[in-house]
């Protein structure tokens, strides 16, 4: 993998002016996929690096509603994550072209940086021929800073309420939620890679851009 090109984070709300500073100048990014929710981001605010760099919304959720981080239907948590690939594959496929397309460094985020910001940066480091374990082991590092992440979102009048109920423990990333997503990409496609052709991608341009 080409280092400093893609970068994964949680909520951008709380960013310092040197944190700003240090995204800017020292890891050049220039484009934020944003995949919070709309309502999301009437609420909280596109963030301190509005005007300073290209920001792409792409919501993973149905163009409707109110949904956040905390707010899904998990009645079956096996399926919350293909939830996000079956209802807008479109936000996928354009996530995924944003980073390609980049001049500079994609920092990726949603509320708490692990579902859906997971997924993503999942399929893309897939696309790069990143191995499977890898790719899972990087996703469930976001354990060693939930309890920072939950933190900052329960200061957050957005997700109080919702995240009420869960424990810090109970918001820690599940290796087998990623594992399905693969085992069923692989099933029904071939892969998480010709998933993403079915939908129209070419994954020559996101794979020359993260790959040395």
């Amino acid at each position: 993998m080409r280092p400093g090109v893609l970068l994964r984070s949680d909520n951008l709300q709380g960013l310092t002016p040197h944190d700003v500073s240090v995204l800017l100048d020292e890891l050049d990014v220039r484009t934020v996929v944003d995949l919070r929710s709309a309502s999301e981001v009437a609420s909280e605010g596109p963030g301190p690096l509005v005007g300073r760099v290209e920001i792409r919304h792409r919501d993973l959720y149905p163009a409707k509603g109110t949904m956040t981080d905390v707010i899904v239907d998990r009645s079956d948590p096996r399926d919350w994550y293909l939830r996000y690939l079956q209802q807008r594959p479109d936000s996928i496929v354009g996530a995924l072209t944003d980073i390609a397309e980049s001049p500079g460094a994609t920092l990726v985020h949603c509320a708490a940086g692990k579902d859906r910001t997971g997924v993503v940066v999942a399929l893309a480091l897939a696309v790069a021929g990143v191995e499977r374990e890898a790719i899972v082991a990087d996703y469930l590092l976001t354990g060693e800073r939930i309890a920072a992440i939950m933190r900052r979102l329960r200061a957050s009048e957005t997700y109080r309420a919702e995240l009420e109920p869960y424990s810090d423990d109970s918001r820690r990333p599940q290796r087998e939620l990623l594992e399905r997503v693969f085992d069923d990409l692989e099933a029904r496609y071939g892969g998480p890679v010709a998933w993403l052709e079915t939908h129209g991608f070419d994954p020559s341009g996101l794979r020359n851009r993260l790959r040395t």
